[in-house]
C-alpha cells in the first residue's frame, strides 16, 4: 500500500527504488522512520535499509539522533538550483524581508506542486508563533493560507480533485467538508486573499495572497503566519497586499518562469 492508501507497484530497477525512497518524503512528513519510508516506497524493509544507508552516506538523506530520516543537505542544494524556483526566490526575498520588517511575523512563499503546496522560501518571525514549515516541505492546500490561494486559482482538474478527495483534519478548525471548502475558495477568488485560523496548527493563523505574472496568472502565493490571538487582518493584510503587488511587478518584468513550471496539470490545458 502507498502512503496515500492506494496500491503501489514495487519499483523494479535500482534507480526506481531510489526515486521511490526520495519520493516518500514528498508525500508529507519532514522526518520519517525506516518502516514508514519502506511502506510509502513499496519496498521490503531489508532493501530499504540498504538503500537508505547508501543515501545517508552520500548526503542525500540524513539520520536524526532519534532514528528517523530527513532530506539531506546535498539533495536540498541540488533541488534549490532549479531555475524556476531559484529565480522566483531571488525576486521574492527582498519583498519578504520588507514584509517581515513590517510585521515581525512568519513569511512564507509557496507554489502549486500537483495537489499540494511546495514551500520555496520562508522567513521565521522571531517574535511570532513557532511554525513547523521548512523550505522544500509540502503542505495541504485546504489548511494553509498559501494553499487556499493556490487552490482557488488552480486549474479546474486540480481544484475539483482536491474537493472530491479526502480532506484530512490537522487541527481543531480544519475544513473537512467539501461544500464548505468550495465556498471558502470562491470567497478567496472574490476577495483576493485567504485566511486560516487554527486549521493547520493550533494557535496559528495565516493570511495569504496571490503572486501573478505578466499575463495575470497566479504563479505563487505569499502568506503571513501569526498567533491566532494577534492575527488581525487590519494589521496583516495591507503590508501583505503591498508585498505581493510589488513582487508581481518584478515577476512580470524579470521572471521567465510560469505556472506550468510547477504543476503538470497546467500542461494539459485543463
Amino acid at each position: 500500500m502507498g502512503g496515500d492508501g492506494t496500491e503501489r507497484a514495487r519499483p523494479v530497477s535500482v534507480a526506481g527504488k531510489v526515486m521511490a525512497i526520495l519520493n516518500a518524503f514528498a508525500q508529507g512528513g519532514v522526518r520519517l522512520n525506516l518502516s514508514e519510508i519502506c511502506r510509502r516506497a513499496g519496498l521490503p524493509l531489508a532493501t530499504g535499509h540498504r538503500l537508505v544507508g547508501e543515501l545517508v552516506g552520500g548526503g542525500f538523506l540524513e539520520r536524526v539522533p532519534d532514528g528517523t530520516y530527513r532530506i539531506g543537505t546535498r539533495l536540498w542544494r541540488i533541488g534549490s538550483q532549479a531555475p524556476a524556483v531559484t529565480g522566483l526566490r531571488e525576486l521574492a526575498l527582498p519583498h519578504m524581508e520588507d514584509l517581515y520588517e513590517a510585521t515581525h511575523d512568519n513569511v512564507q512563499l509557496g507554489v502549486l506542486r500537483d495537489d499540494r503546496v511546495l514551500i520555496v522560501e520562508r522567513l521565521r518571525g522571531t517574535r511570532s508563533v513557532p511554525v513547523v514549515t521548512q523550505v522544500g516541505a509540502t503542505l495541504p492546500l485546504h489548511t494553509t493560507g498559501v494553499g487556499k490561494v493556490l487552490l482557488a486559482f488552480a486549474p479546474p482538474r486540480v481544484r475539483e480533485g482536491v474537493l472530491a478527495g479526502e480532506l484530512p483534519r490537522h487541527a481543531a478548525r480544519t475544513i473537512t467538508d467539501p461544500g464548505e471548502l468550495r465556498r471558502c475558495v470562491e470567497q478567496v477568488v472574490r476577495s483576493g486573499y485567504a485566511v486560516t485560523r487554527d486549521e493547520m496548527t493550533l494557535g496559528a493563523s495565516s493570511v495569504g495572497a496571490p503572486v501573478r505574472d505578466g499575463a495575470g496568472d497566479v504563479v505563487a502565493a505569499m502568506s503571513l503566519v501569526s498567533s491566532t490571538r494577534s492575527a488581525d487582518l487590519r494589521r496583516l493584510l495591507p503590508p501583505l497586499t503591498t508585498a505581493v503587488r510589488a513582487l508581481s511587478r518584478d515577476v512580470a518584468a524579470h521572471w521567465r518562469g510560469g505556472p506550468d513550471m510547477f504543476s503538470a496539470e497546467r500542461n494539459t490545458g485543463a
